[in-house]
């Protein structure tokens, strides 16, 4: 068996000395309540993340979810961090949930969080993935009614869990799994040989952080995990929820009473392996469910002091419009993934309509909460793992950065892989139905804006 990465010293040093109040049972005046929906769809909606979805799903093997865990300092300061099982959400939904919940329980935006775990056996919704099918009218009309739905149960979800707020004891630990592989510096064929050899390629974050909550009696009540890695093992016809929806389940299954919640990491590169298989996804999940269980073994940093959160929008830029002979290039050329390709077109048209002269600006949201000693950081899209990496090299080892939140509009890649380009760095635009390719730059004016609310959420 190879052998799994050390965690950093530091880490592993640190974590022992924070956790001595947590072991007497001190976090005063800290809450926290869950809330759950099941919004699995119909047999009959569309699916997304695969252009060579060419019918819709036909069953499911597994319920999806919207979990909301809600949490509040001793001060009162609230904040609702909602989890769901699907492959992106546009910003027009998380901002509807949002401001609902603070026009009902004013919460400003900043502290309502969404993250999507980017399984790929979910359905379609409006305004994401645009560019992958022009939905036929029957398919559009069944997909905005899940869409209302699913708001409704977003919204009941993060109610039922702030009318749930009780005393909590908040604990943090860290883990890690090692399924995930860098699939642009690694062919997905010599994966199982190259892992065993230790001779994988490329930057990749093995970290599975965890954070539990344990009522007043010391049971558990529920537990959120992490890990970067895309939701990919499964591109059956069926719903399901894929490694992250398999861990869920059996974290559920080992700690009754707890409800299990998943966020996705920075990782846009990063594939789980093997793949295809529903015996591979029992497998990640069980190793991701593992890799929790080991960490809430191992004494845990508690989540003490205040809650803070920030939040702003950060223009983006693509680098170049199409022209008008691609668009009709893409619309007319009987070429692979033509479907793909027209609906690119018809994105970018309805964007040169709608954006007009912003046709290549984009406000990205970055978003950053502040638990105690902890900090959350949430961008916006598909992240590569250099985000992640240099983040916590830059801020420290107690950061945990998600991806996949609040607004899945593209892919976000670093500068490196922006000059590389291929997949993650271009080619991807055209599914997510977008003008062309970021402009430079981009890395630098994320990282920037995250150290701006870090520190902001820190003065307060």
């Amino acid at each position: 068996m190879p052998r799994r990465p050390l965690l950093p010293l530091a880490l592993l040093l640190w974590l022992p000395l924070a956790a001595a109040t947590l072991r007497a049972g001190e976090t005063p005046g800290w809450r926290a309540g869950t809330g759950r929906e099941n919004i699995t769809p119909p047999a009959g909606l569309w699916m997304t993340g695969y252009a060579s979805r060419d019918r819709p799903a036909d069953g499911q093997l597994q319920d999806l979810w919207v979990k909301a865990l809600a949490m509040s300092d001793p001060a009162g300061n609230r904040g609702v961090l909602l989890t769901l099982d699907l492959c992106g959400i546009a910003r027009e939904t998380s901002d509807r949930v949002a401001a609902e919940l603070q026009r009902r329980h004013g919460l400003p935006r900043a502290a309502v969080m969404t993250n999507v775990s980017h399984t790929h056996c979910a359905p379609a919704l409006e305004g994401n993935l645009r560019g992958i099918r022009i939905l036929p009218p029957d398919g559009r009309a069944r997909s905005l009614a899940y869409l209302a739905e699913l708001e409704r149960k977003m919204i009941q979800a993060a109610e039922t869990a702030l009318a749930a707020l009780a005393p909590a004891r908040i604990g943090w630990g860290v883990d890690e799994a090692t399924f995930g592989f860098n699939r642009r510096e690694n062919p997905e064929k010599d994966v199982p040989a190259l892992r065993a050899a230790g001779k994988l390629k490329g930057p990749f974050d093995p970290r599975v952080p965890v954070l539990a909550v344990r009522a007043a009696d010391g049971a558990l009540r529920a537990l959120l995990v992490s890990y970067a890695c895309h939701n990919t093992t499964l591109g059956i016809f069926q719903w399901h929820g894929d490694y992250a929806g398999v861990a869920q389940l059996e974290l559920e299954r080992r700690h009754p009473g707890a409800t299990v919640l998943f966020a996705i990491g920075c990782g846009a590169d990063i594939n789980p392996g093997p793949r295809r298989e529903l015996v591979h996804v029992e497998a990640h999940g069980r190793a991701l469910a593992d890799a929790a269980d080991r960490a809430l073994g191992r004494p845990l940093a508690p989540v003490e002091g205040r809650f803070a959160a920030a939040w702003t929008d950060v223009t983006l830029r693509f680098a170049r419009p199409p022209t008008e002979a691609q668009l009709q290039e893409a619309e007319e050329k009987v070429q692979p993934n033509r479907e793909m390709h027209q609906a690119w077109a018809a994105s970018v048209r309805e964007l040169q309509r709608t954006r007009g002269p912003r046709l290549l600006e984009y406000d990205y949201p970055v978003q950053a909460w502040r638990l105690g000693g902890l900090a959350w950081v949430a961008l916006g899209g598909e992240v590569v793992v250099d985000y992640a990496l240099r983040l916590r090299r830059e801020a420290g080892e107690a950061l945990w950065v998600f991806g996949y939140a609040n607004d899945v509009m593209a892919y976000i890649p670093s500068e490196r892989v922006l000059r590389e380009g291929r997949y993650e760095g271009e080619t991807s635009m055209v599914p997510y139905g977008q003008p062309g390719p970021w402009a430079p730059g981009l890395e630098d004016r994320i990282i920037g804006t995250v150290h701006e609310l870090l520190g902001r959420t820190a003065a307060r």
